[in-house]
């Protein structure tokens, strides 16, 4: 049973759009509103892809910069707030985290394919240049 969780944890970190996917279509199904539907789908895909990011860079440079992320996370939450401040002028917290954890789904989005893209073409450079 250890082992089934396991596989599962690891696929959705893996490909965290399944667990993105998975939430849509339970929540669509639930409550038959599409828009709720995706923006329960986002808010669960942002900590997946946050983990993925880590777990990816950690398998590319073989070296856990989760210190770093978290740092960066939090950092991007300053700005955010004092932007968000500058802009309306008072700061109203339920809409700072809203606005604050969909901006983390752009950001680690982002990462998660350019990590990617980096991951998956430093391994073929990496293999090419061994046959030679």
């Amino acid at each position: 049973m250890g082992t089934f969780l396991s596989d599962v944890a690891a696929a959705f970190v893996t490909i965290p759009f399944l667990g993105y996917l998975i939430v849509f279509i339970v929540v669509k199904q639930i409550t038959k509103n599409h828009k709720q539907a995706v923006r329960s789908a986002i808010d669960m895909t942002t900590l997946l892809l946050f983990i993925s990011v880590h777990f990816m860079i950690s398998a590319i440079w073989e070296h856990s910069y989760l210190w770093l992320l978290i740092i960066f996370a939090l950092s991007l939450g300053v700005v955010f707030v004092f932007i968000y401040w500058k802009m309306k002028g008072e700061v109203v917290i339920s809409k700072v985290l809203r606005g604050y954890w969909r901006l983390n789904f752009i950001v680690f989005f982002l990462a998660y394919v350019l990590l990617l893209i980096y991951g998956i073409t430093f391994r073929v450079v990496e293999a090419v240049s061994l046959q030679s």
